[in-house]
């Protein structure tokens, strides 16, 4: 059984759709996906499964979730292995006094394409720096994410691709999750 990440988009943000991850777990539990544990309260579910298909499980996970807290979040999914890839790939891993809470990374659902990539690297973002790599954008917000010139939101209109974001600390603690999953 491989490790797979779920991460929920829009999850317990303001007063819209709420959810406490006792509950999230043991509905993850009824589709049969094995060891689901929560990092923080923001819908990042790490479970155990035999599924390969990921457009097919995050259905299944959008759809259970629909029918029993009244919301249909867009659900992206990885692999450890995937996890892995993106923390190593990190294009500002190399730069000295980057602050990971002002590092974003957002996770796709599928890779862009050539034109969306094109529409990304022309625009104004400074001061903040954006790259791509794979299926995530590297958002670095040099001034903090308070008051942001650049929404990573336009990146999924752009990219005509669901996604949701998660700073460089959420990253790495889901990534040591899943490892220490792994070697149980």
């Amino acid at each position: 059984m491989s490790v797979m990440i779920s991460m929920l988009r829009g999850v317990n943000l303001g007063p819209h759709n709420r959810v406490k991850m006792d509950d999230l777990r043991a509905m993850y539990a009824t589709l049969k996906l094995q060891d689901p544990r929560t990092y923080v309260q923001s819908g990042n579910v790490l479970f155990r499964t035999k599924e390969k298909d990921e457009g097919k499980l995050s259905l299944r996970i959008q759809d259970a979730i629909r029918k029993k807290f009244g919301f249909r979040p867009d659900v992206i999914l990885r692999t450890t292995e995937e996890m892995r890839k993106t923390v190593a790939s990190n294009p500002f891993a190399e730069r000295k006094n980057v602050d990971p809470a002002k590092l974003l990374v957002t996770f796709l659902s599928a890779a862009p394409g050539a034109e969306a990539c094109s529409k990304l690297a022309a625009l104004d973002t400074a001061p903040e720096e954006l790259r791509v790599v794979g299926r995530e954008i590297f958002i670095y917000y040099t001034n903090g994410l308070a008051r942001p010139k650049f929404q990573w939101i336009k990146a999924e209109k752009i990219c005509k691709a669901a996604c949701t974001g998660r700073n460089w600390n959420s990253v790495t603690k889901i990534l040591e999750m899943a490892e220490e999953m792994e070697a149980e």
